[in-house]
């Protein structure tokens, strides 16, 4: 039996105003510049004015109105270059998952040949990143723990997983949280939930990832079936990405998750929205799981968007199954490995259609 060596985010910080301890933590790293790359929403922001930032440094606004391609890292990263002209030292990243994703991206193809898309799969990524340092403004994704950075290629939606991937530091300060939109912090916590269901259902599953899943499901149950206060369910979110992000780091993923890369490689579909449209139609899948996600959809008041495919051409709905069905350890873990006759291109064209 072949057990993975899980390597894992080495250094976190936790609590609010965080941030404020990123000037000493990039301090050891200073061999060159330092680049912040900042999701653009948060340009006027008053913390923005409060990073450190030192005098051949570079604040970068990044844009993630939609979901991040392999050709934006390219151009940031060539642009990184451009403008340095040399290694830099760090590059922070502080937005959501798209933000954390885009900073693992660029840390890596800063000393990576090529272009990023030649490293969307599994351990195809040879030679370290620079130093990198996530800081997350919504809770959810897991982007600041996962091994994975999730980008949209020429020809796929897929991760470049390695263990090269995951940030050197994570700051968890709740306070950068307290601006998010209810429907965006709704679909982005709702990430975590799928990662634990999909982890917690799935055939990979085992002790230690159950351990993270299990709590990561409680405290996102917690928040949205109760009534917890915004300040409290900000620093419970961020613990629940945290722990769903390490749950599937030992486990696995889905049939959410599969057929959601489909949906957004064809129709451009941010993550963590997908991710509900597709929740709602998998009952045959995860049935109780789907009732408690519905009720949660409903304490909180969000309307999903509906008949998302229904304009969908036939050449469109053939890249859409094609997408979701190249995501095979994701349905190996939910089906088993007899996966395809349970999953049958056929049936996830159904389950497509029907959203």
């Amino acid at each position: 039996m072949a057990f993975k060596n899980l390597r894992v985010v080495p250094q976190l910080i936790f609590g609010r105003g965080g941030l404020a301890q990123l000037g000493d933590v990039l301090r050891p790293h200073r061999t060159g510049p330092a680049i912040f790359l900042v999701d653009e929403v948060h340009r006027h922001r008053p913390w923005l004015s409060t990073l450190p930032v030192e005098r051949d440094d570079r604040v970068m606004l990044v844009n993630v109105d939609v979901e991040p391609k392999t050709s934006y890292v390219d151009q940031l990263a060539a642009e990184i270059r451009h403008s340095v002209g040399t290694r830099p030292g760090a590059v922070v990243g502080i937005g959501g998952g798209s933000t954390m994703d885009i900073a693992k991206a660029v840390s890596l193809m800063l000393t990576n040949p090529g272009s990023a898309a030649d490293y969307q799969g599994w351990d195809l990524v040879k030679h370290p990143g620079v130093y990198k340092v996530g800081v997350p403004t919504l809770a959810g994704t897991g982007a600041e723990v996962s091994r994975t950075t999730v980008l949209t290629g020429p020809t796929r939606k897929l991760g470049m997983n390695s263990d090269y991937t995951p940030f050197d530091q994570i700051i968890l300060d709740a306070d950068l949280c307290a601006t998010a939109p209810r429907d965006q912090r709704f679909y982005t916590a709702m990430d975590s939930y799928i990662h634990a269901v999909e982890a917690l259902r799935g055939t990979f599953i085992n002790a230690f990832a159950r351990g993270f899943a299990e709590k990561s499901r409680d405290l996102c149950r917690e928040v949205f079936l109760g009534d917890v206060p915004q300040e409290q369910a900000d620093e419970m979110l961020l613990t629940a990405s945290y722990l769903g992000g390490m749950s599937i780091a030992y486990s696995q993923v889905g049939a959410c998750h599969a057929l959601s890369y489909g949906l957004s490689f064809v129709l451009g579909t941010r993550h963590g929205v997908g991710n509900c449209i597709v929740m709602r139609h998998l009952g045959e899948i995860y049935p109780g799981d789907v009732e408690e996600f519905e009720r949660m959809v409903a304490h909180s008041g969000i309307t999903l968007p509906a008949g998302v495919t229904s304009g969908v051409t036939e050449p469109e709905m053939d890249e859409m199954v094609r997408v979701s069905m190249g995501m095979v350890p994701l349905w190996e873990n939910c089906f088993g490995p007899d996966w395809r006759v349970k999953m049958p291109p056929e049936r996830c064209r159904s389950l497509l259609r029907r959203m």
